[in-house]
């Protein structure tokens, strides 16, 4: 994968992830995966990880994301892919009001699939 590719995979997981698409994570997340939000445990179940986004995606209105940048990492393995972004990510709570936070994230992807997906943002805010 190349550069132009790691792009559009960081645009179109945060877009499904603005759209609370849960579909998009399941065919985009490798069987054995890692994910861990801020502080909290990581989880490496798929099934755990799609159930614990679909609470946290029933527990906002909505939310955008913001990337402001994109770097890449060297590569460990042989056909992996390392990159991180940052940026802003917006959230409507259920009541209507608002909260912003920063986020960094940082992913694995092997062979096309995120195997690692771990996000730091302060969501003590929600």
């Amino acid at each position: 994968m190349n550069t132009e590719g790691i792009n559009i995979l960081v645009q179109k997981l945060y877009q499904a992830v603005d759209n609370k698409d849960l579909d998009y994570l399941d065919n985009n997340l490798a069987n054995q995966v890692r994910f861990r939000l801020g502080n909290n445990p990581a989880i490496t179940k798929k099934s755990a990880i799609l159930q614990g986004n679909k609470q946290f995606f029933s527990s906002i209105e909505s939310m955008q994301h913001t990337i402001e940048d994109v770097v890449y990492q060297a590569p460990n393995k042989p056909n992996t892919i390392k990159v991180s972004c940052c940026g802003t990510v917006d959230y409507v709570r259920l009541d209507g009001s608002r909260h912003s936070a920063v986020f960094s994230t940082f992913l694995t992807v092997q062979n096309g699939l995120i195997t690692d997906y771990l996000v730091f943002a302060d969501l003590s805010g929600l």
